[in-house]
């Protein structure tokens, strides 16, 4: 899988989320990208289901169950201190089974969808975040496609996020100084996602009008 950086962009003073995501892809056309059809990454919550915790006051844990349009035949269960599974797309119908020990907050459901964009070597997916009916953020991923090794890379996507993103380009993903010198993988893009929804989520910010 291709080296990536996902961040999350504030939304414009004054401008609705839609409109800030209209300003960055506009930026990316002016810069020359095209459009390459859409994308969505979504996120599940489930905890742990009461009659599994012992009386000794442990608190439940928490596991994500994620998919992204760009592995459409893979599912992706992560902890939020821990390893992250990949497992094919039949895990939805394992947790139902499993409702005993984890249990779904539907109300935690929150995922990403936009536009995917090609521009050189790059691929960028500016996405729309949403929990239930309104939009709560921006998400901007960026992948630099012939590079598996994440800090091969860095700089280069640095630079090329600057050109669109400006003050807002981020730092350096903490998974890349974990990496060093490994191939990057999709649950790393992964872990990254769940970063971003859980701080969008801990913002709990008054909701922006919803998607038009």
């Amino acid at each position: 899988s291709p080296a990536g950086s996902v961040a999350q962009v504030p939304v414009a003073e004054g401008k609705s989320v839609q409109q800030t995501v209209e300003l960055l892809t506009r930026k990316l056309e002016v810069l020359g990208a095209e459009k390459q059809g859409t994308f969505c990454v979504d996120c599940e919550t489930y905890h742990t289901a009461a009659s599994t915790i012992g009386s000794q006051g442990q608190t439940g844990k928490l596991m994500y169950v994620m998919h992204n349009s760009e592995y459409p035949l893979s599912c992706f269960a992560l902890f939020e201190s821990g390893p992250c599974l990949v497992a094919d797309a039949n895990f939805d119908i394992l947790m139902v089974k499993l409702k005993g020990f984890f249990q779904n907050a539907k109300a935690n459901k929150i995922e990403s969808r936009g536009t995917r964009y090609q521009y050189c070597d790059f691929l960028v997916k500016v996405g729309t975040v949403t929990m239930g009916p309104s939009a709560r953020g921006i998400s901007v991923e960026v992948e630099y496609c012939p590079c598996v090794i994440a800090n091969d890379c860095w700089n280069l996507l640095m630079e090329f996020m600057q050109s669109f993103m400006g003050s807002h380009t981020p730092g350096i993903p903490s998974v890349f100084s974990t990496k060093h010198d490994s191939i990057y993988s999709p649950a790393d893009t992964m872990g990254q996602y769940m970063e971003l929804f859980n701080k969008i989520r801990k913002q709990q910010q008054v909701p922006v009008a919803g998607i038009r």
